[in-house]
Formats: structure tokens, sequence, C-alpha cells
């Protein structure tokens, strides 16, 4: 339940840009680049470059800009070949995002680092063509004036890499643009189908861990990997299923999934079936898998990243005993009214709830209509009343029971908006050795509920006994994951659930 880094603001910033000349005479070139900071935190960055071809067709292309200051960076970059010469910065495209057509886009990325102040870049170019706002002939246009050429009623698809998104299965909040799917929140899972003797994750994320699954064994564990295409070669030459799952917790970064690839004679296959059973978890770090890896209590912040594992957190092992897609949506150290030992004020875990990007303020994850869990999961609290009320908070212990309660109620409104009235909903209360509050509390919000006539809200309960606690500062071990699955898979069975 440590206090995780918080995020800063982002910026966007669009301008035009002139493209190359092309080669058959009188070619109209422009184009539109939108610059926009993802997310942001001490020294570093996540920039966002998406390249609009307004003119007639590029089949390749070179950008060019400057950083404002001297101390402004690129360290890793995606979709195309980064460069930096002084502040200067080069991105060159890759072999499958060359071609623009006539209003398609194409969209890269990187990681940058920063000190002082990380202002955005405010002049661009493109194949050495300054920006000049518009569309122009690249070359002196004849005496008669040339008919206009009248645009596509449509904008043709933007290009996208080999096995993209649309062979990949997630149930996860991901924000897809035209090649990449970017997301911030522990567990979420992508599933493919490969033929053939290897497979690639296209991938870029420094801040978290990863494995790769094939054949539902992991065959890869990547600790912060880099930007790339990550491989597991000498597979037997059939029809494989790979899943690619993140670990650990990042909410101050954004990852970004390109795709699965295949090796050389094989093939990506449709993706699998989604499955007609969804549940959603709602947490904290018990949700989340914190340190339950760990072999000791004991931990500094990297060895909690490196041993957290969302894959095999209760709520991922109920999931897959129900083959049910899911989504493990929770934030360390957060609670329903109050963070950990009073930390952040002014915000609680419903500030982050609704984004699909927790490090953008003010982001909203649309929820797809495919996307209607018939089990919800909820265990918020420990954080509420885990430690004593500091001077300076604005609660008593009984001002906060009731601001608790109250939020509860509000926050079960929003999920019965959104998910409707036939969701069984179950509020999860932990064990805890110094208090009652929390267990009282949430059998309370689950009578207050049942009583106005919302009978699918349930109460489930865990940790008094069974639990070992030896994971990372006290939190439940993988013994007490597997223990606590078991019991709610138990308990499941009981819920009168439309599946």
């Amino acid at each position: 339940m440590r206090r995780l880094l918080a995020a800063l603001a982002a910026g966007t910033v669009a301008v035009g840009l002139v493209s190359v000349a092309l080669p058959r005479a009188f070619a109209a070139a422009g184009c539109r680049v939108d610059y926009t900071v993802i997310s942001q935190w001490q020294g570093g960055f996540q920039g966002d470059v998406k390249i609009t071809n307004l003119g007639d067709p590029v089949s390749s292309w070179s950008l060019g800009f400057d950083f404002p200051t001297a101390a402004q960076r690129v360290t890793q970059g995606w979709s195309a070949t980064w460069s930096q010469s002084g502040t200067r910065v080069t991105a060159t495209n890759m072999s499958w995002n060359g071609s623009l057509a006539t209003n398609a886009a194409t969209t890269l990325g990187f990681i940058g680092a920063w000190s002082g102040t990380n202002p955005v870049p405010t002049a661009f170019a493109l194949n050495g063509v300054a920006c000049t706002g518009g569309v122009n002939p690249t070359t002196a246009p004849p005496t008669s004036v040339p008919p206009t050429t009248v645009p596509p009623t449509t904008v043709p698809p933007t290009t996208t890499p080999p096995g993209g998104l649309a062979q990949a299965h997630t149930a996860g909040r991901v924000k897809v643009s035209a090649e990449t799917a970017q997301f911030s929140w522990p567990g979420v899972y992508f599933e493919g189908r490969v033929r053939g003797t290897g497979v690639g994750v296209v991938l870029n994320d420094h801040n978290s861990d990863y494995e790769i699954q094939v054949d539902g064994a992991t065959a890869a564990t990547l600790a912060l990997p880099a930007a790339g295409t990550h491989w597991v070669n000498n597979l037997t030459n059939t029809e494989h299923t790979v899943r690619l799952v993140k670990r650990n917790e990042s909410p101050w970064s954004t990852g970004a999934f390109g795709g699965f690839v295949a090796a050389p004679g094989g093939a990506v296959l449709a993706k699998p079936t989604a499955r007609t059973r969804q549940i959603e978890f709602i947490g904290d770090s018990h949700t989340a898998g914190y340190g339950n890896m760990s072999t000791t209590r004991d931990c500094s912040g990297d060895q909690v990243n490196r041993t957290t594992n969302a894959d095999k957190s209760f709520g991922a092992m109920t999931a897959k005993r129900l083959n049910a897609d899911y989504q493990v949506n929770a934030f360390s150290g957060r609670g329903m009214v109050r963070n950990y030992n009073g930390g952040e004020p002014g915000t609680d875990f419903r500030t982050y709830y609704d984004r699909a990007l927790l490090a953008v303020p003010g982001d909203v994850w649309t929820v797809p209509a495919s996307w209607r869990p018939q089990l919800i999961v909820v265990g918020l609290g420990i954080n509420d009343f885990s430690t004593a009320i500091n001077s300076g908070e604005p609660w008593t212990a009984a001002s906060l029971i009731t601001a608790y309660r109250t939020a509860y109620h509000g926050f079960l409104d929003k999920l019965r908006a959104r998910y409707g009235s036939t969701a069984v909903i179950v509020v999860v209360a932990a064990y805890m050795s110094n208090t009652t509050a929390l267990s009282d509390a949430t059998q309370q919000v689950v009578r207050e509920r049942n009583t106005q006539g919302d009978s699918r809200v349930r109460h489930f309960a865990y940790g008094e006994t069974g639990l070992d606690l030896l994971g990372c500062h006290w939190h439940p071990s993988l013994h007490d994951h597997q223990v606590i699955s078991d019991s709610l898979t138990t308990f499941v069975g009981t819920l009168p659930l439309t599946w």
C-alpha cells in the first residue's frame, strides 16, 4: 500500500507540415502533426507524435524537429527509427508505415528525459520541407490553373504493423490508436493465435514487467522491456496461443502494445473469441497482487515492482477458473475517500476509476458495448481505515465512516448506471487486526442496498484465518491469493449470476 508517484499534467500541440516533393510534376504536399505529452514525471515523459498526410501519397518519410531546451532528449522510441543530435530529433519511417495515402495518418511515440522545464516543440519538417500550414505544389504551377483535386469522401485507413491489433483480443482498459493500444492498469492482457516456429510481441513499456505465455505456459518474463519486438522462438511448427500480460502497477506511465507478429514462414491467425463471462475487479494493493511473489516482507520499492504479479492475484485466478474475461482495476494506497496514512489529500480511488490512462488527468475510458461484466468485485477500504487519522486531516473516526459509506453508495450507483441492474456486485472486506471499521461499514452498505430493493449486492470477507501475509509489507502472498481465490470461487457459485 505504498504511495505511488503522481503524474504531472499533459500538453498537446498541433501544427501543419509540408511533405517532400513527389516524383510526378506539380505534386501537392502538406501534412499535420499532433505532438502530445501523454504522461510526465520527474525527469521523464512519454511523447506521442501523430503525422497526417494532407497531400499526395508518399512512400517514405523522415520527420525532424528541435526540442526547445538542451536538456530534453529522446531515450527510446517506437514505430520509427529515432535519432538525436543536440536538440535536433529525427524520426524515420519503419518498413510497415512508410507509405501514407492522402489523409492517412501514422502515430509514433517515444520516452524522453527533461530537467527544468519540458516545453513542446513548435516547428516540424517532413522530408526536409518546412511547415507552411497548408497543401502546396512542390514545383512551379503551370500558367493555366489545373482543376482542384477533390479529396476522398472517406479517410483511408491508417497503416498498421504486421499482425496488428485487429488480431489480438483484450478485455482491458485500453486506448487504441492506428498502431498501438495504450494502457496503464495492472493485469491488462492481450491474447492471440499464431502458426509457426516463433511469435513476437511488439511492446514499449520500460516501467513495467510482463509475461509472454505460449500455450498456457510462461515462455518469457520481461522486466522493464525496451521498445521493440520481443521474441519467443524454437516453437513447434504448428498453431499456438499467445498471451501477453502486464504484471505490476505503473500508474505514472503508459504502456503501448503494437500487436503480435509471426516468425518467417508463419502467420498471425484470427484472434481468439471473447469469453461470454466477464468480471471486473476493483480495489487497492490486495487486488493488484502487491508484492505477492516476494519471499520476504521487507521490500524496497524496486523489489515491490519486480514481485507484484497481478496475473497471480486472487481476481485473475478466480476469473481463469471461471473461464471469464476480466479487468483488474486496482491502485495501491488508494481508498474510497482516504488514501493510505492520509496521503495525496483531495484524491482517492474514485479520482482515477474512469480513466484508461492513469497518468493523464481528465482522461475518460469509453466503455465499449462489448464490456458488460455480469460480476463486479469491489475491495476498497483498507487504506481508508488501516492507519490512524493524522492531525490536520478533515476526519474524525465517526465522520470518516459516514463519508466512506456515502461515497460507497455513490460508487455503487455509478456501477449500476454503467452495467445495469442484473449485474451482481460483491462488496469485499479484508480482515484488519486493528479495527472492525471496514467490516462493519461494508456490511452496513450491503444491508442498506438490500433494504432499498437491490438484492444483487452481496458481502464477502476474507483474511481472519488461513493467510500468512508473507508478501511485501505484510501483504497477501501467492499462497494467500490462492486461498482467497478458493473462497471467492466457492462464493461466486452461490450468486444469482446470469451467465
